[in-house]
């Protein structure tokens, strides 16, 4: 019916009483999308808490701005599923389709990870760190490829700490005092230890440094203030060097790549800006908390001492040359190893930061 003899029946029908309707097409139904996500550290553990409290419900905010998809998430944190370690293959046996892989725990499967953790005492900026290692993975491919062969597709970083400090039971004033100690670290970080005299490290994880500690498995630990607090670790290690070892890339959110393949394009879009946002999010909070968590571990009992910067340089100038043993070893593999460690270096220079050691200047 044309628009003319559309009109004129209308208005015929009018004039009769006759009431015409005109059908409505009814809006399509909004498809749920069930999806489990994982961690093995408990909620309480920021970055978890992040993803729970702000991660998620952003994601449903967003997909209910056109209502095409919603998520119904069950969420399995604290070794419900995986453990600490476990995240990684977790998601790749599709036991999980979303979560945080703690990549300091993979370094021979996600050696790319270890960009930042191989360029200690540079930035203590959690936001500057995160920024730039998430630029370098979309520069080049080799950190994705890494995540790829795992069965998982690479959202966004996460800078949890703003710098690595060491915690100990006993009172620890100068580099000459960690002589003899045993200290804990979680990976790559251990590699610092090399250049300090007589100092044992011993691998560990954030759960179970409290027990180490306090059994005397370590003398002392490497994390950061605000996981000290939230972890009770001044109970234990009331003494803390402040080192500033520097702020590490270690958590990387993820989605199994089965899972990934079958998500509609929209779903897509929504988890990789709402990753975005969680990363800016979650280093703005490890920032934010640094500060208040130092004056509470002091308020709490705790011993502050800074390092001076003569013994910082002279720390940073015995370690091995982990940034050219890091970067070698993907060159060998035909990875842009060399190439990804200058690009990271400038990154953090053009933002701000002033290198204790310039990692690159030697590649």
């Amino acid at each position: 019916m044309n628009r003319v003899l559309r009109r004129s029946f209308l208005a015929a029908a009018a004039a009769i009483g006759v009431t015409v309707t005109t059908a409505v097409v009814p809006a399509s139904a909004t498809e749920t999308i069930k999806m489990i996500a994982i961690d093995g550290y408990p909620e309480r553990s920021m970055w978890v808490k992040e993803f729970a409290g702000f991660f998620i419900p952003r994601v449903d905010e967003e997909l209910a701005r056109t209502g095409n998809y919603k998520i119904e998430w069950q969420q399995a944190y604290g070794g419900q599923i995986v453990k600490p370690r476990g995240v990684l293959e977790g998601i790749k046996l599709g036991l999980g389709d979303i979560g945080i892989v703690t990549t300091i725990f993979h370094n021979s499967a996600l050696p790319s990870q270890a960009i930042s953790a191989a360029t200690p005492m540079v930035s203590t900026d959690a936001r500057v760190v995160a920024k730039a290692v998430d630029e370098i993975a979309k520069e080049y491919p080799q950190m994705q490829a890494e995540f790829a062969a795992e069965n998982q597709v690479y959202l966004a970083t996460g800078v949890v700490l703003d710098s690595y400090q060491i915690f100990s039971k006993t009172p620890v004033n100068s580099l000459d005092d960690l002589t003899g100690l045993k200290l804990a670290g979680a990976g790559y970080n251990l590699r610092y230890l090399e250049g300090l005299k007589d100092v044992a490290g011993v691998r560990g994880g954030l759960p179970n440094f409290y027990n180490m500690l306090q059994t005397g498995v370590v003398d002392a630990a490497m994390l950061w203030p605000e996981a000290a607090m939230t972890f009770k670790i001044n109970e234990v290690a009331p003494y803390m060097l402040k080192v500033d070892l520097g702020a590490v890339n270690s958590k990387t959110v993820t989605v199994n790549k089965d899972v990934w393949d079958k998500l509609p394009d929209e779903v897509k879009r929504v988890l990789e800006s709402v990753s975005i946002e969680y990363r800016d999010r979650v280093a703005t909070v490890a920032m934010d908390r640094a500060a208040s968590s130092l004056a509470a571990f002091e308020e709490a009992g705790g011993t502050v001492v800074v390092l001076t910067e003569s013994q910082r340089a002279a720390w940073a100038d015995a370690m091995p040359n982990i940034a050219e043993e890091w970067a070698g070893a993907l060159d060998v593999k035909g990875a842009p190893g060399t190439a990804m460690l200058g690009s990271y270096v400038q990154k953090l220079k053009d933002a701000g930061s002033v290198p204790v050691r310039d990692w690159a200047a030697t590649n």
